[in-house]
């Protein structure tokens, strides 16, 4: 994994400025990856991927030969719906096909991460609540196994609601999961945190704890606009709390390339965020709801399909960063 040191990634005022007409095309409910085919008009041989940029090189992601410490990545978006969970699992299991170890921390009360790997909330005894709010509870021994080969998870189910409200009371409740966490960090090389559609409590705890964030932004207008907000409460992250707090990367989700209104997005997005986002971008496809109903990331429901393909992408991105 990328040991590099760089600065944290600023996201210029251009974006509270957006503006885009809202013309849309159809919703077709499909999507995969968009294969790159067009040049971008000064190097014939340059192509340009999805963002309209040209493909940036790459490099094979490293062997590694020991584990740890890992690096934590917030997978966070105060707007629902836009791909956190369903990029958090893919993006586990594509990192653990380059050989790293991953920890997938449910935060969500939902407990829809837990859920998708296959584990039914309701029926769990002890789950992240109980480790954040008890402290006889043992990380180790909540955190568990999944199909997937060097991928555990940390599940959750609906009494973490509770904690928001218990952790009001508490001295360094921003700090909690990092508490959390610490005991288990040198065992894995990554901790993904599927955070909850909101900024409040829990989610300013996921970036405490965090090295980097990961913003899912779906290409639809109204995404767009809510990600300043998003943005001020990563600032005062930073500034308060967590120092070392930057952002990985903007990852466009549900990208139609057939619609006018998902391409202007996408214009928008690369003209704000510049080299923060993704060569990689997620397209609408009938495969990511099938995964959920299979309990299973879509690296193992269906390796060969071009949306397992756009997650090992992104975890190549990842690493490199």
């Amino acid at each position: 994994m990328s040991t590099s040191q760089e600065p944290a990634r600023r996201v210029p005022d251009s974006l509270s400025r957006v503006s885009i007409a809202t013309e849309t095309g159809g919703d077709s409910g499909e999507f995969d990856v968009t294969a790159p085919e067009e040049t971008n008009g000064k190097d014939p041989k340059a192509k340009l991927g999805p963002t309209g940029r040209p493909l940036r090189e790459i490099p094979e992601p490293p062997e590694l030969d020991r584990h740890g410490p890992a690096r934590v990545v917030a997978m966070c978006n105060q707007k629902g719906g836009v791909g956190k969970t369903t990029s958090t699992i893919n993006l586990g299991a594509a990192l653990a096909e380059y050989g790293r170890r991953v920890l997938l921390v449910d935060f969500d009360p939902q407990g829809a991460l837990s859920v998708g790997l296959g584990i039914q909330p309701h029926e769990l005894d002890q789950t992240v609540y109980n480790v954040i709010m008890e402290r006889s509870v043992d990380v180790e021994g909540v955190v568990r196994k999944t199909s997937v080969d060097n991928v555990d998870l940390l599940p959750s189910n609906i009494d973490l609601s509770a904690a928001e409200v218990q952790l009001v009371a508490e001295v360094g409740r921003e700090h909690t999961l990092l508490r959390v966490l610490r005991p288990v960090m040198d065992r894995y090389d990554y901790v993904l945190v599927d955070c909850q559609p909101s900024l409040g409590l829990l989610t300013v705890n996921a970036l405490t704890a965090a090295d980097g964030v990961i913003i899912p932004l779906e290409c639809e207008f109204f995404s767009l606009r809510g990600v300043a907000l998003l943005i001020d409460t990563i600032e005062k992250v930073r500034e308060r709390l967590n120092p070392k707090l930057d952002i990985t990367g903007i990852l466009a989700t549900m990208f139609d390339p057939r619609t006018l209104h998902s391409k202007e997005v996408m214009a928008r997005v690369v003209e704000a965020f510049g080299d923060t986002v993704f060569d990689t971008v997620i397209n609408r496809t009938v495969r990511f709801p099938e995964t959920t109903v299979a309990g299973e990331p879509i690296t193992r429901w269906a390796p060969r399909s071009a949306g397992a393909a756009a997650y090992r992408a992104l975890a190549r991105e990842v690493i490199a960063r």
